[in-house]
């Protein structure tokens, strides 16, 4: 799955930095008796543009859309949910895959598994190689090196970065990198209103 967030491209190494999401969902149309009544989002009217799609006002359907979990909330679908890939463009093959992120904010316990988890927002490249995201549902950011997949770095954030980073050069000369911390109402990350930049330590 990449339609949310998309990937990104290096045009020298000729390398697409890609986030493949493997995670069943079912979903189900209820029909509408009407054009404005609730029925897949409980009792109270929608508080975002999301719910509001799907309810569908106006359709003859509304579309209840969730993963495929068992009755203990897990995933029906066996782990790994996530990966990084790297495509070659030149070649049209897979150049690397590797599974990417943990279950530490997903689990009843803080456990670090690195079992591979969906991700929600887009990758940014540099021109220097590195590709950074910070969509995955466990709440860090990371750096990688995009000819192998590595990862170079990764930071905890402190709320879900469920959003595409971005990349600017500041008044002093050096790169940054900005992460904005905001969660997603849809994967049930933890919400908030931050914006946080880093960069590399002055010489």
């Amino acid at each position: 799955m990449f339609n949310w967030g998309s990937v990104a491209v290096d045009p020298q190494r000729q390398i697409a930095f890609t986030t493949p999401t493997y995670l069943a969902f079912v979903s189900k149309l209820v029909p509408r008796p009407d054009d404005t009544a609730l029925l897949v989002q409980g009792d109270a009217p929608p508080k975002g543009a999301l719910p509001a799609l799907n309810e569908n006002f106006g359709a003859p359907f509304a579309a209840k859309l969730g993963p495929f979990l068992s009755p203990l909330g897990f995933p029906c679908t066996a782990p790994p949910w996530g990966y990084v890939a790297g495509a070659d463009l030149a070649g049209g093959m897979i150049a690397w895959k590797h599974r990417n992120g943990t279950v530490r904010d997903l689990a009843p316990f803080p456990l670090p598994l690195r079992l591979g988890v969906p991700n929600i927002g887009g990758p940014i490249m540099t021109a220097g190689g590195v590709a950074f995201l910070s969509g995955t549902l466990d709440y860090y950011v990371r750096g990688y090196d995009v000819t192998n997949g590595k990862q170079l770095w990764e930071s905890r954030l402190p709320a879900g970065g469920q959003d595409t980073p971005m990349t600017y050069a500041g008044e002093d000369g050096r790169q940054y990198l900005l992460v904005i911390a905001g969660g997603h109402g849809s994967t049930n990350t933890k919400p908030g209103d931050y914006v946080i930049a880093y960069a590399l330590p002055r010489k």
